[in-house]
């Protein structure tokens, strides 16, 4: 499949007759952008917490680690020599993934297999493959990659009293097997190369079955889950649990049972178990608890040690020349698609593909096979698992195939180690970003948000640059609101500064810019009550100024009335009422504005107050302040006795309703004026769509105080 026939980038070529030449790809997102309506304020945020990452609303989204301000760690994946530097102190580390030592052929060191003996843990097909190795001498283990299936293959010709291992090489042909097979009694063969041209077959089996009976060996061949076999049934092999590991290992390092479950205690150990790792760092991390229970090492560097394996993993990923560009493009779109539907990481790491081989060569057109790995492949690959979920689409909730990865660490640290320590690729990702954005999904729009949130905690000035300003400057309104949730993504991953440049943009000379900084608020506040008092100042400093036409107005209404549809509302509606001895303009915004979050049908006001458990004088007092205002104001008047006939409406189909407005008409009236005010509209108020009036209003009139 051509770049010609995949969503690729347009490339120059030769024309029938001159056409204009187009703006960059990430500025033609912006030039070409309609003039259209902006999505509704409580649409947007819906939008925005259905389909953005879930670790990114957690009370807490901090991340150490090198790539988030931390100490640069690093043990993990497949095989790692040398010093490694772990959070204060360099220590010397060889560990090895499930290959194993570089054994091209011959003799397994003794005290290598006795030294695993010591520390093995059986899982179920063991007991499996153990009667097939002793009744027919050969068995085959297939299963995947770092899944120890080298230790089991040694641990079964151990259990069968072997001593003596040789290890074949991989490269032998399948029928030259046979031709391998020494004096040893037992010989081990990991990781055969095959392929669909060279498949294992089961008359090659037959014949070093022969062998070994002649020789009174034993032989065990492992393979990767996917590899080519021609008549032979394998024993599957599924590894045991980290935990069953872990307790394994310190069994051995410390002996008394006591001291491991002391060990298995510590919080370190606890998170470490409840994120997903390979058998050799779960080894690596038993000597480092092993280290800390002799006294020389600490809590701390127990923490970092899983940070850094995760690290680790990522960084071997992107310098594994070995691994094809297309599955690289692959894990960049898992990360921003991680616990989403598949088929969207899959379609949408295809166009990253395009992009990225024209960074690497430009002068070749770019090509994507039609057909690929399977999914399960594809997913051992990144270490991730698929599963069907519900997804919230304007339709309802639909089935859908969702893949995440098994430690949710690794999509954050993926994406900021590309952006960070990859710098050739980020012509190419700021693209593809760019498109994401443009997307008509509202998951992939999202996701765009939510991948340059990522970037933005890693690299502010660069994604300010490169993505945020040219979203936020945008002449239409859904570039400005991908801006808009980067930035409140962003500050919720911590990101510096954010605060301040919301301030700021709410008093820029771009109306583009004060359109985004208003809507972040809205986003971020009902998220972070503590932002409150800043936003009503600087969407209140905004309209100090004047200037507004009619159309930021309305926006700056509409997201007030946003701030007050979750967390703390009553905190929320004291900070406004500060506002209602501001300047006129300002009052009439904060007017305006309450009375759009009292008639909201979504998080409205009354839903709130009904719930809302606090009737004391000063617990009321923060809605009734507001409500009294606005019924006074000549300007608002009209539009408040509207809003509190929508809630005598609500109060006559929902007793919790009429409950809560039964306690809060006294405090709106206040004077002979309110009182009378409030009585005529009870005793005048129609039913609803030509009904009889509603009998609730009745029983209000009951709760007003004789003036």
């Amino acid at each position: 499949m051509s770049a010609a026939e995949a969503p690729a980038p347009e490339r120059t070529g030769e024309p029938a007759a001159p056409e204009p030449v187009a703006p960059p790809d990430h500025l033609s997102a912006v030039a070409a952008e309609p003039e259209e309506r902006p999505q509704e304020a409580r649409a947007a945020r819906r939008e925005l917490y259905d389909h953005a990452p879930e670790f990114m609303f957690k009370a807490s989204a901090s991340f150490g680690g090198s790539l988030v301000g931390g100490s640069q760690h690093g043990v993990s994946g497949g095989r790692v020599d040398g010093d490694v530097f772990m959070g204060g102190k360099t220590e010397s580390h060889h560990y090895y993934g499930s290959a194993g030592p570089a054994h091209a052929s011959g003799e397994i060191p003794a005290e290598e297999v006795e030294g695993l003996a010591a520390v093995f843990e059986e899982s179920g097909p063991f007991a499996t493959a153990l009667d097939r190795l002793r009744a027919e001498r050969i068995v085959v283990l297939t299963g995947a990659h770092s899944t120890g299936r080298r230790a089991a293959a040694l641990m079964l010709l151990h259990r069968l009293g072997i001593t003596t291992v040789r290890a074949l090489d991989a490269e032998t042909p399948p029928a030259a097997l046979r031709d391998q097979l020494g004096d040893a009694p037992g010989h081990v063969l990991c990781d055969l190369a095959l392929s669909r041209g060279k498949p294992l077959k089961y008359n090659h089996l037959l014949a070093v079955q022969d062998e070994l009976r002649k020789r009174n060996g034993h032989m065990v061949i492992t393979l990767e889950s996917t590899a080519a076999l021609t008549g032979i049934t394998p024993v599957p092999w599924e590894p045991p649990s980290a935990a069953a590991v872990l307790r394994a290992h310190l069994r051995h390092h410390v002996g008394e049972e006591s001291a491991v479950e002391r060990l298995l205690g510590l919080s370190p150990v606890r998170d470490f178990l409840a994120h997903a790792h390979q058998l050799w760092e779960v080894r690596g991390f038993a000597e480092e608890v092993a280290a800390y229970d002799r006294g020389s090492g600490s809590l701390e560097e127990l923490a970092a040690f899983s940070r850094a394996s995760v690290e680790e993993q990522v960084r071997q990923w992107f310098g594994n020349e070995q691994l094809s560009l297309r599955d690289k493009s692959f894990l960049i779109s898992l990360a921003v698609f991680d616990q989403a539907p598949y088929p969207l990481a899959a379609e949408l790491a295809d166009q990253l593909y395009v992009l990225l081989q024209e960074t690497e060569d430009p002068a070749r057109t770019p090509e994507i096979p039609v057909f690929g790995p399977a999914i399960a492949d594809r997913l051992r690959l990144a270490r991730a698992c698929g599963y069907e979920e519900y997804e919230s689409t304007e339709w309802g909730q639909v089935p859908q195939f969702v893949a995440r990865f098994q430690d949710d660490r690794i999509a954050r640290t993926l994406l900021e180690e590309v952006w960070t320590g990859h710098p050739s690729a980020r012509p190419a990702l700021i693209r593809w970003i760019h498109r994401l954005a443009r997307d008509g999904r509202p998951v992939v729009r999202t996701r765009a948000a939510a991948t340059a949130a990522m970037l933005t905690a890693a690299d502010l000035p660069s994604a300010m640059a490169l993505l945020i300003d040219g979203w936020a400057t945008a002449r239409g309104y859904a570039p400005r609101l991908i801006a808009a949730n980067t930035l409140t993504l962003s500050h919720l991953l911590g990101a510096p500064a954010v605060p301040r440049i919301l301030s700021q943009w709410c008093l820029d000379d771009h109306p583009a810019r004060r359109w985004t900084a208003v809507r972040a608020y809205a986003l971020l506040v009902p998220l972070r009550p503590e932002q409150t008092g800043q936003a009503l100042e600087a969407i209140a400093a905004r309209i100090r100024l004047g200037g507004s036409d009619e159309r930021e107005r309305n926006h700056f209404i509409q997201s007030t009335a946003l701030l007050l549809s979750a967390g703390d509302r009553r905190a929320t509606l004291t900070e406004l009422g500060g506002f209602l001895e501001d300047a006129p303009p300002v009052r009439a915004l904060v007017l305006s504005a309450f009375l759009t979050a009292c008639e909201a049908q979504e998080d409205g006001l009354l839903a709130w107050f009904a719930e809302d458990e606090d009737r004391t004088p000063s617990g009321i007092g923060a809605l009734a302040g507001p409500w009294r205002a606005a019924l006074a104001d000549p300007e608002h008047t009209k539009a408040a006795l509207n809003a509190l006939r929508s809630w005598v409406y609500e109060a006559d189909r929902h007793p919790s309703a009429e409950e809560a407005l039964t306690a809060l008409l006294p405090a709106l009236a206040v004077t002979a004026q309110d009182a009378a005010r409030l009585s005529h509209l009870l005793r005048t108020l129609p039913g609803e769509h030509g009904g009889p009036p509603p009998e609730a209003a009745a029983r209000l009139l009951s709760a007003l105080p004789s003036r």
